[in-house]
């Protein structure tokens, strides 16, 4: 996954910020789907490798529960985590029980999903 992850890094559009980042998701029934970030002048229309990621797959059918893993890249010396509306996206699709993996070119940590959402805002804080 590591390669495949560096060479996806490649295709980031970053041109502001200089921070390309990649992302990997993983069904349960072992398709994957990739995603770079996307930047654009205005900041806002910026869109993040993880949301890219899986917003490819929720267009080919996939929901929540049909995620068993998220693999993220960065091109920085420190692994760096999903950002909040990143974070979001994994509180809507995810379940909380699947494989967060987010490294660099050397190292990684892995981590539940559940352990960075600690108080997601879901379909219950709405009623």
């Amino acid at each position: 996954m590591r390669e495949e992850l560096k060479k996806l890094l490649a295709k980031s559009y970053s041109p502001y910020s200089k921070y390309p980042v990649a992302a990997i998701v993983v069904t349960n029934d072992e398709y994957m789907f990739k995603g770079v970030n996307v930047e654009n002048a205005s900041y806002g229309a910026t869109i993040c490798a993880e949301r890219n990621a899986i917003n490819s797959a929720i267009t080919k059918g996939y929901r929540k529960g049909d995620f068993k893993a998220l693999y993220v890249m960065v091109d920085g010396d420190d692994v760096a985590f999903p950002c909040f509306i990143c974070r979001q996206t994994l509180a809507e699709f995810f379940t909380g029980d699947e494989l967060l993996v987010i490294s660099n070119d050397t190292r990684s940590k892995t981590y539940k999903i559940s352990e960075i959402l600690t108080h997601p805002f879901s379909s219950e804080d709405l009623k």
